[in-house]
């Protein structure tokens, strides 16, 4: 206890060779409450609370039939779209390896090839009524790159879903600080009935990480 009378919370000793940045992850994770929690719960990641929070506020998984997990590794999203909508058809994709999931189809490619989007759809048997997307592109330090980058996955991903989702289906897709850009928030809006950005507590404080929520999907002219 510090002379405040406050749990510091559990420090690393440094080991020979761990770059300062990393024995600070490593102390985040430790002390972190969500990780702890995700352990103690069987979640694959603190992320899984991340979308329990956002279908609290906006009912997203009720009634759901068939869900698209882009960026499933290593699986918390759906690990959660299983258990509060088992019935659901669930099928995700990634460039990195994900351990199976019980009723859940995983494609271990990148999703900006051009056959993914006709795999996934395949797998499903149907049209999706929930499009999930917690991609984000691997950083490089460079703060605009990095946004730019991870905004190309996004704008994939509503493309994938305006392209795909079923009449009245919903997309959620990570963002970053500033949330979606005036172009792709006026796309959301002319396809979707209510688009809303959310950042749930479950997303750390000091991270500039945002989800935009486009429910009530307009459908696709003829």
């Amino acid at each position: 206890m510090s002379r405040s009378g406050k749990d510091p919370g559990t420090r690393l000793k440094t080991a020979k060779g761990r770059t300062a940045s990393s024995t600070r992850w490593l102390t985040r994770q430790i002390n972190d409450p969500y990780v702890q929690k995700a352990r103690a719960d069987g979640w694959r990641s603190r992320a899984a609370f991340k979308l329990i929070e956002l279908d609290e506020k906006f009912t997203l998984l009720k009634g759901a039939r068939r869900v698209v997990d882009l960026g499933i590794a290593p699986g918390g999203w759906s690990q959660v779209v299983r258990q509060k909508a088992p019935a659901a058809k669930v099928v995700g994709i990634d460039l990195l390896p994900t351990e199976p999931i019980e009723g859940v189809t995983i494609f271990e490619m990148d999703f900006m090839a051009d056959e993914a989007p006709a795999a996934l759809t395949q797998a499903l048997d149907g049209a999706p009524d929930l499009v999930l997307s917690d991609m984000a592109a691997n950083t490089v330090g460079h703060k605009q790159t990095d946004h730019l980058r991870t905004m190309g996955l996004v704008e994939t991903a509503v493309d994938f879903a305006i392209s795909h989702l079923a009449p009245g289906g919903a997309l959620v897709a990570k963002v970053f600080a500033g949330g979606t850009d005036t172009v792709l928030l006026a796309l959301l809006k002319r396809n979707f009935t209510t688009v809303k950005h959310a950042k749930p507590p479950a997303s750390r404080k000091d991270s500039s990480e945002w989800y935009v929520i486009a429910q009530g999907f307009k459908g696709r002219a003829e």
